[in-house]
Order: structure tokens, then C-alpha cells, then sequence
């Protein structure tokens, strides 16, 4: 009788468990087509060199006596009459010669922060696409990348999304100021330029997985597990089946293979980099990571951004992806997941 009791609550656990996920389930198709319905989002763009003034005057404004502002300000009319004169002249030369050799070429910032599915991608094919259909050779794009990593076919797409920008023959820099490891070092390789902060952690060049196994408590609850499949190899290792030593070995040479195509890719990226020495799966803080050439540059994003507005005209591109309720809750669950995975000092225990 109490094996009867015990059997009965162990199914109604694993009744409410699956009709949760099938609620949920139904939640988020339900979400996902309402989104098709309606449109995807929307981009929006800042001009950081104006914010940056902006920023710049009301902290001298704070700061100055009234007799001082009001010299300030005849000073900026004075400043911006002559700017303004020049730029004319500027325009009228150019017009004459045909020609914009004068002129510095425009930065694109864009942001990714990464969970373990990689969901920033669909906002950054985005953000690439309209950059793309606007930038020349001479321009710039500086992506901030901040990710621990997470599935391979995920972070494989938006690596090749920041492959479109170099294709493009468009410079492409990558600034990480707090972690890109695994599948987000993925990313950063493709960059022309790394720079990163010195205790931003980069590397994770390694590939895990990991899944439970209830086929011994199910066993002791007297229940059975069918697995019907066609083919060897279609299934290696399940939760509820019985796993046998050829499927796990089956399933460590698909890890290994995977394995060899991120070291491949690292190599084909940044050909200098000793490969055998930084593909151990270890992570490495900024100034570690520096002599093992798999950044070029110690320097904040900040550091970097500051350089470039005194010389050229800087934008942030954000492209805005409309959410459901459920979507923003599951968003917050995966980059929650994606953070505690992350926990460890070497940032190796993800998918790549």
C-alpha cells in the first residue's frame, strides 16, 4: 500500500512538471506568432558625440560663477559661428575638388549581451543590416560584446553576423569590458581589432555539455522507457533510457569534434594565436589574455569611445525587438541561468 502511495505522487509530480512546460510551451507560441503579426521592433540611433557635449557643458555649467558662464557662453557662440563658417568652406572645397579626403569616416556602436541561447542575435542581424546598407570603407564598427557563452548553432550565427561587416571591407572592433568567453570569444575573434578591459575575462576555448539521467529511479518506481529510433546515431545519450558506453563514447567524439572546429575557427581569425596552448578551455583576465595574443589592446570601451569622438562622429545603433511579458520573463530566466553557469572563475561550463 505505501509503494501504491509513493508511485501515485511520484506520477502526480511528473503530471504537474509536464503540464507546466505545456502551458508554457503554449504561452510562447502563442507569443512568437502575435510578434509575426505585429512588427519586430524598431531601430534607434544616438549621436554619442552630442550626448557627450551635452554631458561635458552641464558639468561646466555646475562648476562656473554666473560671470564665468556668461563668458563661456559668448565663447561657444563665437566657437560654433566659426565652426559652422568652416564647414561651409569645407563643403565648397570638397564640391570643387570632388573629393572627401578631409573627412573621417563615421563609427557604428553595438551592443551584445549574451545569454545562453544567443537570443541578442535577432537584435543584432538588425542593427548589421542597417549599418551595412549605410556605411563606406572609411567607416567603423565597434561592437561591445559581453557574454560567457552558451550553444554552438546560437553563437555561430552571430559570429557570422559580425563576419558581414569585415566581408563588407569595413573595419570591425570588438571591446569587452567585462567577460567574452566560449561562444562569445567566438564572436570577438572575427574583430580586426580586440581591446578589453584588464580584468575582463576572455578565452574558454572548449566545448561541455551535460545532462541528468533518471533511468535508475525510474527503474526503482518499476517504470519502463521505449526509445524507438532509425538510424545508429540517432540518439547517443537520453534522460530516461538506459545510456550504454558506445553512445557516450559516440557522443565525446561529437564534443571533440565540435572542439575542433571552434580551435579551426580561432586559428582561420587570429593566426598568430598559439591554438594547442589557449584551446584548453581555460579563460584568461585582460592582461593574461594580451600575451597569449588573443586580444591586441588593454583599454575600456569608455577609454576607446572618449579617443574617437574627439575626431570623428560617433552612433549607437540599438534595434529594439518587441516582447511579450512571457518572452521578457524567459529572457530574464536564461540570462539568470546564463549568469549562475557563469559563476565559476574559468567560465568553461558551457555548451562553446
Amino acid at each position: 500500500m505505501e509503494f501504491l502511495i509513493e508511485y501515485g505522487l511520484f506520477l502526480a509530480k511528473v503530471a504537474t512538471v509536464l503540464l507546466a512546460l505545456f502551458v508554457l510551451l503554449s504561452m510562447l507560441v502563442g507569443a512568437r506568432q502575435q510578434r509575426r503579426a505585429d512588427p519586430a521592433g524598431r531601430l534607434e540611433v544616438k549621436h554619442l558625440n552630442e550626448a557627450f557635449e551635452q554631458m561635458t557643458k552641464t558639468l561646466h555649467q555646475a562648476m562656473r560663477s554666473v560671470e564665468a558662464q556668461k563668458v563661456a557662453d559668448k565663447e561657444e557662440k563665437k566657437s560654433a559661428k566659426a565652426r559652422q563658417k568652416a564647414e561651409k568652406q569645407l563643403l565648397k572645397a570638397k564640391a570643387k575638388s570632388n573629393t572627401d579626403e578631409s573627412e573621417p569616416g563615421k563609427v557604428f556602436v553595438l551592443n551584445f549581451e549574451g545569454d545562453v541561447e544567443a537570443s541578442g542575435v535577432e537584435s543584432l542581424r538588425e542593427e548589421i543590416t542597417a549599418v551595412l546598407a549605410i556605411a563606406e570603407t572609411d567607416d567603423e564598427v565597434l561592437v561591445k560584446i559581453e557574454s560567457p557563452g552558451g550553444v554552438v548553432h546560437g553563437y555561430g550565427l552571430a559570429a557570422s553576423q559580425l563576419k558581414r561587416v569585415t566581408d563588407q571591407k569595413i573595419k570591425l572592433t570588438v571591446a569587452v569590458d567585462k567577460v567574452a568567453a566560449s561562444g562569445g570569444y567566438m564572436m570577438a575573434c572575427i574583430a580586426d581589432t580586440i581591446i578589453a578591459a584588464p580584468f575582463a575575462v576572455l578565452g574558454s576555448i572548449g566545448v561541455v555539455a551535460q545532462l541528468p539521467n533518471f533511468h535508475r529511479l525510474l527503474q526503482k518506481q518499476s517504470v519502463d522507457v521505449e526509445l524507438h529510433t532509425a538510424g545508429e546515431y540517432k540518439r547517443t545519450l537520453t534522460l530516461f533510457g538506459e545510456n550504454t558506453d558506445a553512445g557516450r563514447e559516440k557522443f565525446k567524439s561529437e564534443l571533440e569534434d565540435v572542439h575542433q572546429l571552434f580551435k579551426a575557427f580561432v586559428s582561420d581569425n587570429r593566426p598568430a594565436v598559439d591554438i594547442e596552448a589557449v584551446a584548453t578551455g581555460e579563460a584568461w583576465y585582460g592582461g593574461r589574455a594580451l600575451e597569449k595574443g588573443l586580444i591586441d589592446k588593454i583599454q575600456t570601451s569608455d577609454e576607446y569611445l572618449v579617443e574617437l569622438m574627439k575626431v570623428r562622429s560617433v552612433y549607437a545603433i540599438s534595434y529594439e525587438m518587441q516582447e511579450s511579458r512571457v518572452e521578457k520573463v524567459m529572457k530574464r530566466f536564461a540570462q539568470l541561468a546564463s549568469n549562475w553557469r557563469a559563476g565559476g572563475r574559468l567560465l568553461a561550463q558551457h555548451d562553446v
